[in-house]
């Protein structure tokens, strides 16, 4: 049974909520809902839609919806044909050409030498200890405006932060057994029973604490699937992405009703 669907449907039943109602308090049209609850992507406008209406049919179930939406985007979601298109180089012609320093305009050479004639004249002067015709000042020329040849630099990306890891955790009864999982502050199954052959949803946490009261289970953890130790007492273990499992002392076990 896909986990999805079958988690709204069950928690839709176990309220006695009939669709219509649902529809009403949500606004989500009943063959929306239903195409949840079925798990048939197809009928429902698009990704967005979808995440949309998982998040607002689990919060008023007072299912986690973050949980069902990250389900939905781990099974179902991916990248558009867009977005998997490598990006293409700009075409040749398009490149910007570096421009040639400019050439220092005519009137430069000309102060340049009416320079050199007013100071060949001033040492003329000095020499011969006859004071020289006044000459006129000689225009300065404009400054030239430097050329800013310094490579413009872009500041550096700033790196995404990556995301914490998580662990994927389903518990499969293999015979009749209690059940008590938490992640955090959040009890995910309260001390529930569990018969031969029934599981729960799949659960994604960053670390669980279990209580089991035997080892009438199988662990499908991410996607690996792992047999639980016989013990005569409660078995408690802490489940996380880099230890795996860890057994818990009596005292360090997670209680539930």
């Amino acid at each position: 049974m896909p986990d999805i669907g079958a988690s709204l449907r069950e928690a839709r039943m176990r309220a006695r909520i009939d669709v219509s109602e649902v529809e009403a308090r949500t606004k989500i049209r009943a063959k929306y809902l239903r195409a949840l609850e079925n798990e048939e992507w197809d009928l429902l406008p698009g990704p967005t839609y979808v995440k949309s209406f998982l998040r607002t049919y689990a919060e008023m179930l007072d299912l986690d919806a973050k949980l069902l939406v990250d389900e939905y985007k781990l099974r179902h979601e991916h990248l558009s044909d867009v977005e998997l298109q490598p990006i293409s180089a700009a075409a040749p012609g398009l490149e910007r050409r570096r421009r040639p320093a400019p050439a220092l305009p005519p009137w430069v050479f000309v102060a340049v030498i009416v320079a050199g004639l007013v100071f060949a004249l001033y040492l003329l002067g000095t020499a011969t200890g006859d004071d020289p015709p006044e000459q006129p000042a000689a225009p300065s020329p404009p400054p030239v405006a430097a050329t800013n040849t310094a490579p413009v630099t872009t500041p550096a990306a700033v790196p995404e932060r990556p995301e914490p890891r998580l662990v994927r955790l389903r518990i499969e009864a293999t015979g009749l057994v209690n059940v008590c999982l938490k992640a955090g502050d959040r009890t995910l199954v309260d001390g529930r029973t569990l018969s031969e052959g029934e599981r729960t949803g799949t659960f994604r946490s960053r670390r669980f604490r279990l209580t089991l009261g035997n080892n009438g289970v199988r662990l499908r953890i991410n996607d690996r699937l792992l047999n639980v130790e016989a013990s005569p007492n409660p078995i408690g273990l802490e489940i996380t992405p880099d230890r795996g499992r860890q057994p818990l002392s009596a005292d360090e076990r997670p209680v539930c009703r």
